[in-house]
């Protein structure tokens, strides 16, 4: 048995048995260079690794968005987004479930984690639409995809990452996610219209709000529009680097959440804990990827895919969408941060010999990474829903269905016309 098939068959037997995926990758990495090199390749290898992996100045966004995330949670202001985005679009029939994607996409605009977009929205927006009878499954669907948003929609954790793992411009790749962000979002709301026509009584019309309810609610956006705004405009307009750019988001989200009734000392300490592990687990799995890829490397295997996949007699799309599906099935199974750091760094070399734009594929990967989020069996964000409000699983896998053949048809306009993607940042400064 060749070193890669066996060091492969070992990382898929760890990931089996629940071995968390950085140690997984570190072990499977080490047996692989012991095979190919002994201890004296392992043992250099490991000196060097784990500080230069690492050590990228781009990497400091990672824990300042996330951070930028927990602030915002404490400050409450999802709450906010929602009420004032049910009062314009409320009265139309599946106002509340349209007004959970407007929600989303607000929460995403100042939040890079997916989760947590998520778990805020499931205990926010899902009460509502019950009490009001929606159908449980329409409404923890929408709940569930719109958590996603937060992936795509700068400040993404998952764009840096991304960015950083393939050495291109993260700045051009959070204001590439711009305008595919308002396209997923637009399909959620589409979606939640198309099922209500067809079925009326998934959910009920609500009452319509006076106008100056309506107005008065708009100051709940402006503290989020402002930081959205701030840090959007600082990144395209060249006034910061998108790491300096996070440093002020994290700020603002402080300001924010100081300023809101509910902020506490035992919150603010929460908040920091919470995103120091949260970086501290994307961070180990950066090393250990590290130590799996110098094995990949120093066995060629990236050159031997890549060159067998371009002798492969298929177009370039056919093989984007094998690469696309196999995005697929590995979100179903994997942490997003995991599969990016393990499969960039083997699948982009393919995608540029292929012909296609490395920002284009950044945003593409991440879009179908949030279909990663709700599908079955592991779909993260189903089961933060699930086990946020209580909602059996089978009803939120069934709700999130629609959702699914409309991202899928994102994907394709997406596709091709990829000067959706390409635009923002072919114009940036």
């Amino acid at each position: 048995m060749s070193p890669v098939l066996a060091c492969c068959l070992l990382l898929a037997a760890l990931l089996f048995f629940g071995v968390p995926v950085a140690f997984s990758l570190a072990i499977a990495g080490v047996a692989g260079l012991f095979m190919i090199g002994g201890w004296d390749s392992v043992i250099g290898i490991l000196q060097t690794t784990t500080l230069s992996s690492v050590s990228s100045y781009e990497l400091v966004a990672v824990p300042m968005f996330i951070l930028m995330a927990e602030f915002v949670i404490l400050s409450g202001i999802a709450n906010g987004l929602f009420e004032a985005a049910a009062l314009w679009v409320g009265r139309v029939r599946g106002g509340l479930a349209m007004a959970t994607a407007l929600a989303g996409a607000g929460f995403g605009a100042i939040s890079g984690s997916s989760t947590a977009s998520a778990a805020t929205l499931a205990s926010t927006s899902l009460p509502a639409m019950l009490r009001q009878g929606y159908d449980p499954k329409l409404a923890s669907g929408v709940v569930a995809i719109s958590g996603t948003l937060a992936m795509l929609i700068p400040p993404s954790v998952a764009l840096v990452l991304f960015g950083v793992i393939a050495d291109i411009s993260v700045g051009k790749l959070l204001i590439a996610g711009v305008i595919p962000g308002v396209i997923v979002t637009l399909a959620i709301i589409l979606t939640v219209y198309v099922i209500v026509l067809v079925d009326k009584k998934a959910a009920p019309l609500a009452t319509a709000a006076s106008w100056r309810v309506k107005l008065a609610a708009l100051k709940e956006l402006g503290p989020m529009l402002l930081l959205f705004g701030l840090i959007t405009t600082c990144i395209y307009t060249g006034l910061s680097t998108p790491t300096e750019a996070s440093a002020i988001g994290a700020l603002g989200a402080l300001l924010l959440a100081v300023r809101s009734p509910k902020f506490s000392r035992a919150g603010f300490v929460t908040a920091c804990s919470r995103a120091m592990r949260t970086t501290c687990m994307i961070l180990m799995i950066i090393v250990g990827a590290h130590i799996f890829g110098y094995f990949f490397t120093l066995t060629r295997t990236t050159h031997a895919i890549v060159a067998w996949v371009s002798a492969l007699p298929l177009d370039p799309y056919t093989i984007l969408a094998i690469i696309l599906f196999g995005y697929i099935v590995l979100g179903c199974v994997m942490d997003q941060a995991a599969i990016l750091i393990l499969t960039v760094p083997v699948v982009l070399p393919v995608v540029k010999a292929l012909g296609f734009d490395p920002v284009w594929f950044g945003v593409i990967v991440v879009v179908t990474a949030e279909l990663g989020m709700v599908t079955p069996p592991v779909g993260l964000n189903v089961f933060v829903v699930s086990k946020t409000t209580g909602m059996p699983l089978g009803t939120v896998f069934h709700g999130i269905w629609p959702h699914v053949v409309a991202h899928i048809l994102v994907l394709i306009l997406l596709t091709v016309a990829p000067g959706l993607v390409t635009w923002l940042p072919s114009n940036m400064q």
